[in-house]
């Protein structure tokens, strides 16, 4: 476990901004709505103003305002962000990102749960925070070896936190895989687990079982089904590719800024509650800030591996008990994320204490509705501290 600083060298820097003024663009035609994929002009004007107008050096300095560390797990590089709570007993919680997440869509969350007196809460609340790259993604890169997912990554949290940090007993939050992650966490690990929180509720065997019929859906969730299924007819292409072929896909996002920042831009957009202006959610400097973790560490070959090894390496279940996920369990449901499975699945699922839904906020909540995600995890793991 050695202290890390993110410094991105000079040449990184020049040689990005020489790819962006020499981009290729295709022909757009009658693409204003994004229907065939990320739009020519608004693409254009982003990476303009990254060319012309992004501080990188700006965000360096944010990034490193929190302690960042590196450390080797089972020869599997492990970067990670350790915001050690300002309270009288803090507990320690790890928050699982997802893609094409990295680990500053937590940033929001860390200082008002490890200093939550300094942001207005109770110090009663504090956290421990630990907020780690996924294995393939950002700092966490090279890979060292092949099939990595999210149910083995549950794995190298666990030697994390309690053999490298020294917590026998921990909570967890994810979103996208990270909300994998942390089910696997509840599910194998429930006796090491002070709960649970997510916010993108998932079957462990996803790339195997069906989502549930649409019989399970309340009257108030009559919609669920029919929006999944759409999800899965129109906006899936990603996780087809990334599951057969990622590798293919790799040599143009590390080659190409701006394809990358197309591939990012467009689920931007489409997964978060954006009304269709992105912008409406997330800056420029927020967008391009998460272009650049992947760029400049040319993890987006590694990161999209896997969902091939989620794939190709299927999950299985530690124990048949039920329910599956044992470990204390809250879940927040956002009106625009891209799947949203009933109620009445997650009560079989896990052993749901708290279940909300929130009107506003997709995909990516974190960045999207950080205020929600603060206050339900101090709610949810306020009873539950020893």
């Amino acid at each position: 476990m050695e202290k890390f600083i993110v410094k991105v060298a000079p040449k990184i820097l020049t040689d990005l901004r020489q790819r962006l003024n020499r981009t290729r663009y295709p022909e757009d035609l009658g693409n204003d709505d994004w229907a065939y994929g990320t739009h020519g002009r608004a693409l254009r004007q982003l990476c303009d103003y990254w060319r012309d107008g992004f501080d990188w050096r700006a965000v360096e300095r944010a990034i490193n305002r929190f302690p960042h560390f590196r450390t080797d797990i089972g020869g599997n590089p492990i970067h990670f962000i350790q915001a050690r709570g300002k309270g009288p007993k803090p507990m320690p919680i790890i928050l699982n990102h997802g893609w094409p997440w990295t680990f500053w869509d937590m940033h929001k969350l860390i200082g008002p749960l490890s200093d939550p007196a300094a942001h207005g809460g109770d110090a009663a609340d504090a956290f421990d925070v630990v907020v780690p790259s996924l294995p393939g993604y950002g700092f966490s890169t090279p890979l060292a070896r092949t099939g990595l997912n999210f149910w083995n990554t549950a794995d190298l949290w666990v030697t994390l936190m309690q053999q490298t940090l020294g917590y026998d007993r921990f909570g967890s939050y994810g979103g996208d895989w990270g909300a994998l992650i942390t089910a696997q966490l509840g599910h194998k690990y429930a006796d090491h687990l002070t709960g649970i929180y997510v916010s993108l509720p998932l079957p462990l065997d996803v790339f195997l079982a069906p989502f549930p019929g649409p019989e399970l859906y309340a009257a108030d969730e009559s919609d669920w089904y029919d929006a999944n299924q759409r999800f899965v007819a129109t906006e899936s292409g990603y996780s087809a590719l990334l599951s057969t072929k990622p590798q293919t896909l790799a040599y143009a996002l590390t080659d190409s800024p701006v394809g990358h920042c197309a591939w990012i831009l467009e689920k931007r957009r489409s997964w978060s509650d954006c009304g269709g202006d992105v912008e409406q959610v997330f800056s420029k400097d927020e967008l391009l800030t998460t272009v650049m973790l992947y760029w400049i560490t040319a993890s987006g070959g590694s990161a999209g591996r896997y969902y091939y090894e989620c794939l190709h390496n299927p999950w299985s279940p530690s124990h048949d008990r039920h329910p599956r996920v044992e470990a204390p369990t809250g879940i927040a449901q956002f009106e625009r994320e891209v799947v949203r499975l009933p109620k009445a699945w997650s009560q079989q699922t896990y052993n749901l204490q708290r279940y909300r839904r929130f009107a506003r906020g997709g995909h990516f909540a974190p960045m999207e509705q950080p205020e929600v995600l603060i206050h339900e995890l101090r709610e949810f793991f306020r009873p539950l501290r020893r």
